[in-house]
């Protein structure tokens, strides 16, 4: 068996204490189930949250101070197959060294589909 995957995501909107982001659903996401693959999931919250954390969505490779993600935890109360994901990001601390954000993700119909939180160290 063979698997290949594709995610994209767009930032819409980015300020301060806040990034909305949407993600289409592409084949490239879906489990074999048809729905949306709950690493597809996380990837997106975490992304979205490590942009918020560090204030910019513009990444290198090699880069320093890039938030790295400390701890992640996932509830998945929905999916779907089609159509797109949103994802808000909020600060549930911002701190100096650590910070915490949440982040809700929501589907067709702002259906809730996870709730994911994470905790980011700002590697030196």
């Amino acid at each position: 068996m063979e698997f290949e995957g594709s995610i994209r995501f767009t930032v819409l909107e980015q300020t301060k204490g806040q990034v909305v982001a949407e993600m289409p659903i592409r084949s490239g996401i879906k489990n074999p189930y048809g729905v949306v693959h709950a690493g597809a999931i996380l990837w997106f919250a975490d992304v979205c949250a490590s942009i918020l954390v560090w204030g910019s969505p513009q990444a290198a490779e090699g880069m320093k101070g890039f938030p790295l993600a400390i701890n992640l935890n996932a509830n998945f109360i929905s999916n779907q197959s089609e159509g797109i994901c949103k994802a808000n990001s909020t600060f549930v601390k911002q701190g100096k060294t650590v910070s915490i954000v949440r982040t809700s993700i929501y589907g067709e119909g702002d259906k809730l589909i996870a709730e994911v939180t994470t905790n980011h160290l700002l590697s030196k």
